[in-house]
């Protein structure tokens, strides 16, 4: 196993399918792959399939993950969300300490070259992902390209896929405190920003059932 998640199941409630459509929607990720005595680590865009068991993307061709590919590796996909500190005042209680709530995603699998034929309509899924998010004006796709520069670039770049083996997901949202505290910390969270998109994960834990 490459990385494990927090063990407390209070945080770890949520479905698969809830898991698979966050990965989804984020398209980014950090891929960790184990090499001998240390770890190997890459930022990736990904395309997720519909059922959430193959992951697609691609690494430069110079990158060390690459050159362990003779083989099929190990791998996780870290896929983080919004983030913050916590005070212990925030929850208007007595007895806290300090802690950092989250929202994160593992998937685990098996790590293997793609089909080079099939780079091109990667590429053109990973733009459209994207693209398709963005109000106001045509999609852009590869096509655009003059199609020498885009053979050019699609040489220096390698398909690879992971099998989508384990899905594990942190929504650490103060499930464990009662309703009060929690939406009094989740007030506080969004007034401070000492984190990512914490207004984000304010309306999370104010949702919290």
């Amino acid at each position: 196993m490459v990385a494990a998640m927090h063990s407390n199941p209070a945080f770890r409630a949520t479905t698969r399918d809830s898991n698979i459509d966050f990965a989804r929607s984020r398209g980014f990720g950090m891929l960790a792959v184990s090499h001998e005595e240390r770890v190997l680590v890459s930022h990736i865009p990904f395309v997720l399939n519909d059922a959430g068991t193959s992951v697609e993307g691609h690494l430069a061709k110079n990158n060390p993950i690459v050159a362990m590919l003779h083989r099929s590796r190990p791998a996780t996909l870290v896929i983080s969300g919004s983030d913050s500190y916590v005070s212990p005042d925030w929850y208007d209680s007595p007895g806290n300490v300090p802690t950092w709530n989250y929202i994160a995603v593992h998937l685990r699998g098996v790590l293997t070259l793609g089909d080079s034929e099939a780079l091109p309509q990667h590429l053109d899924r990973l733009s459209h992902h994207f693209e398709t998010q963005i109000p106001g004006k045509p999609p852009w796709t590869p096509a655009q390209l003059e199609p020498s520069a885009l053979q050019r670039m699609a040489r220096a770049i390698v398909a690879i896929t992971l099998d989508v083996e384990g899905v594990e997901g942190t929504w650490k949202l103060s499930q464990n405190k009662d309703p009060g505290a929690r939406h009094h910390a989740a007030a506080e969270i969004s007034r401070h920003s000492l984190g990512q998109e914490t207004g984000v994960l304010a309306q999370s834990m104010d949702s919290v059932d």
